[in-house]
């Protein structure tokens, strides 16, 4: 669902230090601190912010988001990402990426969705490679890090023909329940339209 700054009172118990070394954001030190770094989000335009709600216990999960979204150069950014410890090492992460992703590449109909990290974040670099993304580099001293040096960051991609692949790794990663309604009528539709284009296409001479 869409972020709203309320989210903050479910969401910044879940921030410590550990968690948050890898963001590119300061650390809010309180849930008005977190309040107003989601309002921010949630008033600019080039960012589509998300609430991860767990459909189970109907609580908060986390919050990812669309960034720096180009219409003209048919290309955004995912990320601004994080969830509640409870929740790592589940199916949460790969089932708001697919909706994230299959909203980029069905709905804004993007060419290429561009994903970071710091170097250092093993677990985040994982996750994006699990994806089906490309490394394809890194930015080195990219940002100012918390702790005032300058940090690398690492830059990974996902393509519009790559998409069909990511999707259909993604979609095996998850069981039915995992799924969100909107991503599993997206996906039939999709599917739906492969096979009637099989139906419809020439036989071969």
């Amino acid at each position: 669902m869409p972020l709203r700054r309320r989210h903050a009172a479910d969401l910044y118990p879940y921030i410590d230090v550990d968690m948050w070394a890898g963001m590119a954001s300061e650390r809010p030190t309180s849930k008005r601190a977190l309040e107003r770094l989601f309002a921010t989000r949630i008033a600019d335009p080039s960012i589509i912010a998300f609430a991860v709600i767990d459909d189970e216990t109907g609580t908060v999960a986390g919050t990812t988001s669309l960034y720096d979204f180009v219409p003209e150069q048919s290309r955004v950014e995912l990320g601004m990402t994080f969830f509640g410890r409870s929740y790592w090492g589940r199916n949460v992460n790969a089932s708001s990426k697919l909706a994230l992703l299959t909203f980029a590449f069905e709905e804004l109909l993007v060419h290429r969705v561009t994903l970071r990290c710091d170097v250092r974040n093993v677990r985040s670099a994982a996750a994006i490679v699990k994806l089906g993304a490309t490394l394809e580099g890194v930015l080195r001293g990219y940002r100012h890090g918390h702790d005032g040096s300058r940090v690398d960051t690492s830059v990974y991609s996902l393509l519009e023909h790559e998409w069909p692949a990511s999707r259909s790794g993604l979609v095996h990663r998850l069981t039915p329940a995992d799924l969100l309604p909107e991503v599993t009528e997206l996906i039939e539709f999709s599917e739906q339209l492969a096979r009637a284009d099989a139906e419809c296409a020439p036989l071969p001479a």
